[in-house]
């Protein structure tokens, strides 16, 4: 039982933007950079952008005994480094579903391969790309610096107006408080969503994308944080939040079954004056 698995890896010496929609093709108008510019911040990069595209990316063919691999398409991937090309390059860590490491686009999917099944139906090859739309460090493994810078723009983390002492005290919430944050904490931050957003393909400079603007909901509507009026005001313009078109691509593709979309929704309520964050309720023991 043979399983052909086609890879689009990059083994030149430029860097390119690859697959520009999820139905695998290769993207031909996509931005172009050196490798001496993939160290300086996002905005100075795009002002040294190369402008030569031939021969970027090619699309590399193996043939793999499923007999002896496991059910998952990382397996198939470990095995076609470990025995057939040493060369192959991609990200891998938990092989559970958990750290996000593995987010690839297969068989025209954004998805993790350590969670998605090698088809049954050998007949055809499985097609294997980068995350799109996303600068190619090697092979399948994207340039990930400006969706972490947009990460952490957001600043992920509890902010308090008081000072707190740490490990003073605890800060409790409800359970009716705690379950606000369902959906909404267990992103992975893979970035399966963000490159599936055809908004965030065009606007990644300015537009914070699905998983970004989801994080930053976490942090918002969290009773415990004192910062909500303030991390709206950093999305107040019209590029930040607004230019989600709800196209949906972000809820269908997300390995967690999360629903950024919604979060979006519920981020231009509060920047438009729709709805408030509502007192936080008190904690009863």
């Amino acid at each position: 039982n043979v399983g052909s698995f086609s890879i689009v890896g990059k083994r030149r010496a430029f860097n390119a933007r690859n697959s520009c929609c999820l139905n695998g093709s290769i993207c031909k108008t996509g931005r172009k950079e050196s490798e001496d510019v993939r160290d300086l911040p996002f905005r100075s990069r795009q002002a040294r952008i190369k402008t030569r595209i031939e021969g970027m990316l090619i699309l590399l063919k193996y043939d793999v005994n499923l007999d002896d691999c496991g059910i998952m398409v990382l397996d198939a991937l470990i095995k076609i480094k470990n025995e057939i090309d040493p060369t192959l390059t991609f990200r891998r860590s938990c092989r559970e579903g958990i750290c996000g490491s593995c987010a690839m686009n297969i068989g025209g999917e954004n998805t993790l391969a350590c969670i998605r099944k090698i088809d049954s139906d050998t007949s055809k090859s499985l097609k294997i790309y980068p995350l799109p739309h996303m600068f190619v460090v090697k092979d399948l493994v994207p340039d990930m610096n400006l969706f972490y810078e947009q990460y952490g723009s957001i600043k992920p983390w509890l902010q308090r107006k008081s000072a707190v002492t740490l490990g003073e005290k605890q800060l409790y919430q409800s359970v009716k408080e705690r379950e606000k944050l369902d959906g909404l904490y267990e992103c992975i931050l893979c970035a399966c969503c963000s490159t599936s957003c055809p908004s965030y393909w065009w606007n990644a400079d300015k537009y914070l994308g699905p998983a970004v603007l989801m994080q930053a909901y976490r942090w918002i509507i969290d009773s415990r944080d004192d910062y909500a009026m303030e991390r709206l005001h950093r999305m107040h313009d019209s590029y930040s939040a607004f230019k989600c078109h709800t196209i949906m691509n972000c809820t269908k593709t997300c390995p967690k079954n999360l629903n950024p979309a919604k979060a979006i929704g519920e981020i231009k309520s509060l920047l438009t004056g729709m709805r408030t964050k509502p007192a936080p309720e008190p904690a009863k023991f």
